[in-house]
């Protein structure tokens, strides 16, 4: 068969003569015996049907029924080919051309009805022929077997897909009405029992989740929920009009209600999935009345049938899971018609399922619902269960509905929950009978009914209680444990059960198993000491509902699977592992007689959360969820009961076994196993030991029995039950006694069940002891199961031994290398001798392979030759396994192949892999996921290409657009992968697959594929975003048709261009899903940062714009801004909230990296501000009042970056977005009465704090804007005055912006601080708790205090610094009270913090509420810097730092802190622990800075303090004052009392991290190297700098004694830190440090306290030392070059000029002194001597004279010769020149300080030199730039000292003609000079008045 679908593939129309008799050939083989056939024989027809048009045209009839019965007895293989089949050739039939039909054979065409009408039959009525059914009808016994029905339904879905999505559309009505009706009362045989109407529910469901859920785009679902609608309203009227039938009888029975029931479920499933899936965007599908949706759902509500009524609320949970806007809405709608109708059953039930199943939403939706809901729901509750014993017709019903909707609230969690507990104590108390003697009274009353309603009560108790247990685990303290209902009660009441139900016969059945179901699950949650007392009864009741079941059900299918590893359940088929068709082929696990699970089985599923892959919880019959419930209690209950009742249990299940025969055997024997698997599985948990020899004895005997059992599946289980039982015992001896016995029995043993089962025990018992030790069992096990696994004659037994061997390959680890070899070549000939037909044995096959490989590992990179043939040998299994024709053995392939790739990457021929991926998953992604109908196949490879894109993504890409450019031409699906790639068609699957876990991979796919290439690509995955996104857009193909014909324009062929529809073809995302735009969204943040990360050229449009220009295969994000700006606009406008908030968050990553890039045309204007209406518009809606609190929170934040980011300048176009913030506000300030009633509190927390931190940074931005302007203004001023005009227009926009601000000031400042004061409340620790208000805080509520937590997290930094900006603004004045401006400040005030009202004065003065503001405001920062969280953000603790430092910036708060030390320490220690802890340069950049006003703020204090104390004392008693400062008298400073010991800590760590050198236990270590200079970076350089401020500060709050204390370290320190930091710097500049440290010197030389008496002495002395250390540093480091001797010149200066006189005149130092600077005027280096005169310059001006004098006398002289020798040498460039001038200034001076009667002789040396710099006018003209200059300034000079010595002057004039001469020329030339300059001027009076100047000084 597989050979002639390859043949017919390759002749195509060329085998048409052949066709009939091939159909002839593969007609007998679709029913043949061997699935493996009617597969292939499938696929043969599958390929014969595209040529041979008689299968769809004349034997249509016959392949039909055909199929139907290919579909009998089959498998899942069989069904999934057989249905493709099937499904293709009625899709051919519909749509074939009339023109295909050659002419003779005149068919008409087959219209939709009649194929609808081919498949409804089968599915009604299957397979049979048609006379045979009819006769079956008669007798009545008709059912159609189930395998039928579900290969129908996947027919159906196939059908559909191959039609595709438009056709679905277009005939969308048609198409529903015929499948809704198959569950219709038109046929009432399929629907005749439970089974069979479940059954057929689930696959009506199935089609509409395939069709409409998995091919429609948004616009379309909506339009069939819409079209449901209407089916759902027909409905509705058919049974009210059956409703109103007054004949009560009839109108029960009446054939319409019941027939409609199964339909209405259907058409609800599928709304309610529906709407689900749409989310958000469904909102105008809910608003549009004419539909009337809601109304709908609510309606059916009242419909008789319990199905229908849970499906509804169902439908309703969906819809508020998807739209959180409608849960309150429709909770108090419910709970309205509750408490109106509560007289009508069905409301009753109808309504509290609703409301049960909204609050069941609720734990899915974010923002949650009010608080109070919770307390109207309660009394509801209440009010029900107490009115339900006075009307006997609905008592059950009430009972019921308030216990279901107290177990429901419990879901809401304990914060709502903790409120009602005392109340739901007590309703539990009265429920059961307080004692054993009351429950015997009670059986002897009552009857049948009312036995029922007390049974369903305490049913319905005990699962409240659960859901407490499982939802509120914080509240179940001790005391509320003793307090549960009385549990014994609830177990006395389970052992009579089966006497009650005995006498009161079988109306109690099912009551009685929901109880005992309900009971079991509550014990099996509870922790086991509450109810130690009642262990032996429970164990009792249990043992015998496992052993003597009520049911003959064979429940293993939904028992074993979770107590076998999952691994281990391939082996028992398709139908146990994960795959798309999961939902209808589970009924087909279960035996003919049990229904699947349904909603209405369990009322209570309802509000909890679906189990995993399911859309609707499936809660299973009573009778089968009772053994379950049993199983897992027997488990949990074992590992905690005496041992001899573990043996008492054992012994009583092994007769129960004993006893029983045949299919009742079996049942029991799995109940059994199920419960003791459990119990293994706890004890292993909880590190259990089983117990005694004989309890060990009879747990063997149980679990040997099972695992030679009949059942597959019941054999896996059991040797998973070994295995455990060995893990348990964990004694080798007896694990090795288990290993024999399986050795025996295999050796002995033929039958096929034996040897399956002892083979797997072989290997589990591998799994769970890691490996035994000993090789000798190893090579026993290896040996065996080598034998097994060649027994050809049993395919199942070669399956289950190599499923076993690949355990033991996995587990035995290094141990297996030497079996490596002979396994690898056992598994190579069995791939090729197995028949592909046994896909089993080939499965295991791939298994094995694959943990070899894995055992191989990094070795199958060697290069030897062993290594390189066992390497060819994986590699050729893989090959063989991709040619299989099982979809799961080509997932082994590729998993293998995976492995390969990660240990020998070379060795992968990575370009096939690829393709070969692609072909499966684009093939796929065809029909949806119909081609490879096979999930695990799809996982596999979306896997593989996960991992082989972490390593090389740009490869994997280009090779897959490669693949598909080679392969054949007619590749019609996803052409376009050449234009999107790979990345495009795993986005489009993306948006097609259902299934979350391979969404997730896919996911991460793209990630990594967009991390590694999207810089390289950018311009292509942009494009993909935008398409995506845009595709949501109404104008979706507009723009994306223009690139995709380049490479086609050669070969366009006639047909596409006539068609204009194909361009709809090539749009790459047809409506694609909000879900999908929402990842694409994220992925453009995604590939913003990855720019980042990249190239400044990102971000710089000048220099992107020029690179492109050089290569245009560059490309830049900033290129496309406009593509961001539009793709954030698109998402944030959208109709889904997820979309919006990340559309907003795009958005405020645009601006934020956007805003400071100039536009290069359009100078002193940003790229960003020609998208402000772009922006404004997608802000807008984000404010309207139906927005959810999250999106609008969300916008606020955009809205503040926008306005901070200073893009636009223009008030008016500002006020746009500002109005918006504006309108915000207005809302927040209408307080919690208007607060928004749909959603919980908290939320209306987290919007009023995003407001108001949006302002908090519009206003911080403003403060700063208008800061640096002003700094800047001052700046100009002192440049010059012209700066006047262009001042003035800069002002006016941040002052304007700051305006804006300043009309809600006086608000926000109250909110601000209202908003600090919850924070601060929120921030004390649980023991504070009874203090904190008991109605809440302003802006939340006592009630969601959790809830509103972290959002005040969120925004309390910026509200800090806001707050502390606009405290400093108003300067915290104290204003008079008259004036009335202080009633401003007193709401705000934390007045009600923790005091009484009757301590509180009325009106607090204003100096309280600016203290409370300061401590409010001191405290949090304090509070936040002391242990900042490891997450919390560096903006948080740069806004607090930043917040403390407006905060001293005013002396009112600094008086606080500099009058209270104490407090002063604490806060520096706190800013000592934040700089250790804190790497970041900026944040210890700021706290220095609040260090720094600290210790101002102390200084001002001690100041204040003297001057008062001279005030006081006057001046006479000046020696007795008080010494103020610390250190008083003794000069002691106590470590964590005193400021100044705190400041020199901080400031040595800073120090000391950025110069390790400075700290001395280092300098001797080999560490650091003795001379060698460190350069600091930059923001150290800033830090160094700063910490020296602050230290040359600290002597000013020390007495005098106190400062002599410090001094000696702070001396260490300035001058280390100068020592290291002298290097000679190219450019001359002086290093930030070195200026820093020279400036600290100078602060701290010319400090009082070294003249104060009390330390004068002690100074001076440590003063001198300190300049013989800085002396010696030049001596130390002579022999390195790279000392920067005008540094240390300065220092020495420093101290000449700012000690008292006695510090430098000590001759020995005032000698070195003068050596260093004559060493430094004979420097080559002009710059060297230009510094050297400038600092000369100083020392000769200093007014002491015993100081200047030295300097004066050895130095003087050198500098005159120097002069005179310029004669010679004229200056060559401007640093000589600079050099002279500064000698000339020298000399000038010295000549102005000289005694008289040496200035003439002075003078008289001083002029000559002068006058030889002068030129003549001839020379002037040729001279160098720098000989002018020295001739225009000499003559000045000349021009000031003639006048001033004329004297002399003349005399030498007189005295030397030649000198004369000269200067008369000089001057003669300079006149003629300044004509022609002013004749310029009068051309050109434009010019600046600054050089007039000039030229009218000279």
């Amino acid at each position: 068969m597989l050979s002639l679908q390859n043949i017919l593939n390759g002749l195509g129309a060329a085998a048409i003569p052949c066709h009939r008799d091939v159909y002839k050939a593969a007609r007998s083989c679709l029913t043949d015996r061997s699935m493996a056939v009617r597969c292939a024989a499938a696929k043969c027809l599958l390929e014969l049907q595209d040529e041979a048009v008689f299968m769809w045209t004349t034997d249509l009839d016959s392949v039909v029924t055909l199929c139907f019965k290919s579909f009998e007895g089959s498998n899942y293989d069989v069904r999934l080919a057989v249905s493709k089949l099937l499904g293709t050739v009625l899709a051919r039939a519909l749509t074939s051309k009339q023109t295909r039909v050659s002419t003779k054979h005149n068919f008409r065409r087959i219209s939709l009805e009649e194929v609808m009408e081919l498949l409804g039959t089968g599915f009604l009525r299957g397979s049979c022929g048609f006379l045979r059914a009819s006769g079956d009808m008669l007798k009545g016994t008709s059912s159609v077997s189930r395998d039928v029905r579900v290969g129908i339904t996947q027919a159906y879905v196939v059908f559909v897909s191959t039609l595709g999505a438009k056709w679905l559309e277009r005939n969308f009505s048609a198409f529903l009405s015929h499948i809704l009706d198959l569950v219709s009362q038109s046929h009432p045989k399929a629907v005749q029992s439970p089974v069979d109407a479940i059954g057929c529910r689930r696959c009506v469901s199935f089609i509409l989740r395939a069709t409409v859920g998995g091919l429609l785009g948004e616009k379309a679902q909506i339009a069939a929920a819409k079209e449901i609608c209407q089916a759902i309203w027909k409905l509705k009227k058919v049974v009210d009009a059956a409703m109103s039938d007054s004949n009560l009888e009839t109108r029960l029975n009446t054939t319409d209600v019941t027939g409609s029931q199964h339909v209405l479920v259907c058409a609800l499933q599928e709304l309610g999935s529906l709407i689900q899936g749409l989310g958000t965007t469904a909102a105008p599908l809910l608003q549009d009345s004419s539909t009337g949706v809601l109304e709908a759902v609510i309606s059916v509500i009242l419909h008789p049938s319990i199905s229908v009524r849970i499906t509804a609320a169902w439908s309703l949970r969906c819809i508020a899971v998807a739209l959180p806007s409608y849960v309150s809405l429709l909770l108090d709608r419910c709970i309205e018609r509750l408490t109106t109708l509560k007289s009508s059953p069905e409301a009753v039930t109808g309504y509290s399922f609703a409301v049960a199943a909204l609050l069941g939403a609720v734990k899915h939706c974010p923002l949650g619902i009010p608080h109070g809901k919770g307390k109207v729901i309660m009394t509801v509750a209440e009010e029900l269960l107490c009115s339900a014993s006075q009307n006997g017709r609905i008592s059950l019903q009430r009972t019921q509905a308030g216990w279901l909707l107290i177990a429901a609230l419990m879901t809401l969690g304990p914060a709502v929950v903790q409120h009602h507990l005392p109340r739901m104590l007590l309703l539990w108390k009265c429920i059961f009978p307080s004692s054993p003697k009351d429950l015997e009274t009670e059986k002897t009353r009552g009857d049948s009914f009312t036995w029922q309603v007390t049974l369903e009560g305490r049913a319905g108790a005990l699962c409240a209680i659960k859901s407490f247990v499982s939802h509120c685990g914080g509240l179940l303290t001790d005391e509320v444990i003793q307090r549960l209902p009385p549990l014994p009660s609830a177990v006395d009441l389970l052992t009579q059960l089966s006497s009650i139900y005995k006498s009161y016969g079988n109306a109690l059945k099912t009551p009685s198993t929901i109880y005992r179901h309900k009971l079991y699950e509550l014990l099996a949650v509870l922790p086991p000491k509450t109810y130690e007392g009642s262990f032996c009864a429970v164990l009792k009741e249990l043992v015998t509902d496992l052993t003597v079941p009520d049911s003959q059900i064979d429940a293993s299918t939904f028992l074993l699977p979770p107590l076998c590893h999952e691994n281990d359940l391939i082996l028992l088929g398709p139908l146990l592992q994960e795959t798309d068709h999961r939902f209808i082929e589970e009924q087909l696990l279960l035996g003919s007689s049990i229904a699947s699970g349904s909603l209405e089985y369990d009322p209570h599923a309802i509000y909890e959360k679906a189990g995993k892959g399911d859309s609707v919880p499936k809660p299973l019959p009573p009778a089968l969820s009772v053994i379950s419930a049993a199983t897992r209690l027997f488990g949990v209950m074992f590992s905690h009961i005496a041992e001899s009742h573990r043996l008492q249990a054992l012994e009583q299940l092994l007769n129960s076994i004993k006893q029983t025969k045949g299919s009742r055997q079996q049942i029991v024997q799995l109940h059994v196993v199920s419960a003791f698997s459990t119990s293994l599985k706890h004890l292993a948990n909880c590190k259990g030991s089983l117990g005694s020899e004989e309890v060990r004895r009879s747990a063997l005997a149980l679990v040997m029995g099972a695992l030679e059992s009949n059942n597959p599946l019941l054999r896996c289980a059991a040797a998973e039950c070994l295995a455990r039982l060995a893990q348990v015992v964990s004694d080798s001896a007896f694990t090795a006694g288990l290993a024999q016995v399986s050795f025996d029995k295999l050796k002995s043993a033929r039958d096929v069940v034996s040897r399956t089962g002892h083979s797997l025990a072989l290997g589990c018992l591998y799994r769970y002891l890691g490996g035994i030790g000993s090789t000798q069992h190893l090579n026993a096990c290896v040996g065996i199961l080598y034998t097994l696994s060649q027994d050809s004659t049993s395919p199942d037994v070669q399956a289950w031994a190599l499923h076993s061997l690949s355990l033991i390959v996995d587990l035995a680890g290094p141990l297996y290398h030497v079996h490596v070899e002979p396994t690898l070549s056992l598994v190579l000939m069995l791939l090729l001798t197995v028949p592909p037909a046994y896909t089993e044995v080939h499965q295991s096959l791939g298994r094995c392979l694959n943990t070899l490989i894995t055992t191989l590992g990094p070795e199958l990179q060697g290069s030897s030759t062993t290594v390189s043939a066992l390497r060819t040998s994986c590699l050729l299994g893989c090959a063989v396994m991709q040619d299989n024709p099982d979809c799961l053995v080509q997932a082994q392939a590729i998993s293998c192949l995976q492995q390969l790739h990660m240990f020998a990457p070379r060795h992968v021929n990575l370009s096939n892999l690829v393709s070969c991926l692609c072909e499966i998953l684009l093939d796929n992604s065809v029909l949806m996921n119909l081609c490879s109908s096979y999930l695990l196949l799809r996982r596999a490879v979306v896997s593989c290409l996960h991992q082989l894109v972490q390593r090389e993504a740009a490869e994997v890409s280009e090779y897959a657009v490669a693949s598909v450019k080679e392969s054949r031409e007619d590749f019609t699906p996803d052409v376009n992968i050449r234009e999107i790639g790979l990345e495009g068609a795993l986005l489009g699957l993306l948006d097609k697959e259902l299934d979350q876990r391979l969404c997730q991979d896919i996911k991460e796919t793209l990630t990594h594929m967009l991390t590694s290439m999207a810089v390289e690509k950018l311009s292509f995955w942009l494009k993909l975003c935008k398409d995506v996104l845009a595709a949501s857009a109404d104008f979706n193909t507009v723009a994306s048709v223009d690139t995709t014909q380049e490479e086609e324009t050669a070969k366009v062929d006639d047909e596409s261009v006539l068609t204009s529809d194909s361009d709809d073809r090539f749009h790459p995302f047809r409506n694609p899903r909000w879900s999908t735009r929402v990842f694409a969204a994220e992925c453009v943040c995604k590939i913003i940062s990855q720019c980042e990360n990249a190239c400044s050229a990102h971000f710089d449009i000048t220099l992107a714009q020029e690179r492109k220009q050089r290569d245009s295969r560059d490309d830049f994000l900033v290129l496309h801004l406009a593509d961001l700006v539009r793709m954030a606009f698109m998402a944030a406008t959208d109709h889904s909230d997820q979309l919006r908030l990340s559309g907003l968050q795009t958005l405020q990553i645009v601006v934020r990296k956007f805003a400071a890039i100039p536009e290069p045309e359009f100078p002193g204007h940003v790229i960003l501000e020609q998208y402000q209406a772009n922006v404004g518009a997608a802000l807008r809606p984000a404010f309207a009042p139906e927005t959810p609190p999250d999106v609008t929170a969300k916008a606020c934040q955009v809205c503040s970056a926008w306005i901070a980011s200073g893009v636009v300048s223009d008030l008016n176009d500002l006020r746009r977005v500002h109005q918006l913030l504006v309108s915000s506000l207005v809302k927040v300030q209408a307080g919690k009465e208007a607060q928004n009633q749909q959603y919980n509190e908290s939320t209306s927390t987290m919007e009023i704090l995003a407001v108001l931190k949006a302002w908090a940074e519009v206003y911080i931005v403003a403060v700063q804007k208008q800061k640096n302007q002003t700094d800047a203004h001052n700046h100009c001023l002192k440049i010059a005055n012209s700066a006047e005009e262009s001042y003035r227009d800069v002002t006016f926009s941040a002052s304007g912006l700051l305006d804006l601000v300043q009309a809600d000031l006086g608000t926000l400042s109250k909110l601000w601080l209202a908003a600090l004061q919850d924070f601060a409340l929120l921030t004390l620790p649980s023991e504070y708790a009874s203090q904190l208000p008991a109605e809440g805080g302003t802006f939340y509520t006592a009630e969601t205090i959790e809830n509103a937590r972290p959002h005040y997290y969120n925004s309390w930094a910026l509200i800090l610094y806001a707050a502390a900006l606009w405290l400093t603004s108003t300067g915290f004045v104290v204003v008079d009270p008259d004036e009335g401006v202080t009633n401003l400040s007193r709401p705000v005030t934390p007045t009600t913090m923790c005091q009484d009202s009757s301590t509180r004065p009325l009106v607090k003065s204003p100096e309280d509420v600016n203290t409370d503001r300061f401590h409010l405001i001191l405290g949090i920062s304090v509070e936040f810097l002391c242990s900042p969280r490891l997450d919390a953000a560096m903006e948080n603790i740069i806004a607090c730092l930043h917040a403390l430092q407006a905060l001293f910036d005013v002396p009112w708060p600094r008086s606080k802190i500099g009058g209270d030390q104490e407090l002063g320490v604490e806060l520096l220690n706190v800013l000592h622990r934040l700089i250790l802890t804190r790497e970041s340069p900026d944040i210890q950049l700021a706290a220095l800075e609040v260090v720094r006003l600290v210790l101002f703020a102390a200084q001002e204090h001690v100041k204040e303090k003297r001057r008062s104390a001279e005030v006081d004392d006057g001046a006479a008693e000046k020696e007795t004052l008080p010494e103020f400062g610390e250190g008083k008298d003794t000069g002691g400073l106590v470590p964590g009392k005193s400021l100044v010991f705190a400041t020199l800590e901080l400031c040595v760590c800073i120090l000391v991290r950025q110069l390790p050198q400075l700290n001395p236990k280092l300098t001797c270590s080999p560490a650091v190297q003795p001379g060698k200079h460190l350069l600091l970076s930059e923001d150290g350089s800033r830090l160094v700098a700063a910490a020296l401020v602050i230290l040359s500060d600290v002597p000013a709050i020390c007495s005098p004694e106190g400062s002599v204390s410090v001094l000696p370290t702070i001396l260490y320190l300035i001058i280390g830190v100068l020592k290291e930091t002298t290097v000679k710097s190219r450019d001359g500049q002086l290093p930030l440090v070195v200026a820093a440290s020279l400036q600290a010197l100078k602060g701290l030389l010319s400090s009082p306290m070294s003249r104060a008496e009390k330390s004068r002495t002690a100074w001076t002395d440590l003063l001198r030392s300190a300049l013989v250390s800085v002396l010696d540093c030049w001596d130390q480091d002579k022999e390195l070059q790279e000392l920067d001797e005008v540094s240390l010149l300065t220092a020495i200066t420093v101290f000449v000029m700012s000690t008292s006189p006695e510090v430098t005149t000590v001759e020995c130092l005032q000698k070195r002194c003068i050596e260093k600077f004559k060493i430094t005027l004979d420097s080559k280096d002009p710059l060297v001597q230009y510094k050297c005169y400038q600092l000369l310059h100083s020392i000769f001006q200093h007014p002491n004279k015993t100081v200047s004098y030295p300097y004066i006398h050895s130095l003087a002289p050198s500098i005159v010769g120097k002069l005179q020798e310029t004669e010679k040498a004229k200056p060559e460039n401007a640093a000589e020149l600079q050099v002279i001038q500064e000698g000339i200034k020298v000399v000038t001076a010295l000549t102005a300080t000289a005694e008289e009667e040496h200035r003439a002789h002075l003078v008289a040396c001083f002029l000559p030199i002068l006058i030889s710099f002068l030129l003549d006018e001839n020379a002037l003209v040729s001279a160098t730039n720098s000989a002018k200059n020295l001739h225009e300034f000499a003559l000045q000079n000349l021009m000031q000292i003639g006048p001033q010595y004329s004297s002399v002057f003349k005399k030498l004039m007189a005295s030397s003609p030649t000198l004369k001469a000269r200067l008369e020329s000089a001057v003669k030339g300079n006149q003629e000079s300044i004509k022609v300059k002013t004749a310029k001027h009068a051309k050109n009076p434009g010019k600046s008045s600054s050089i007039q100047l000039k030229t009218n000084f000279l």
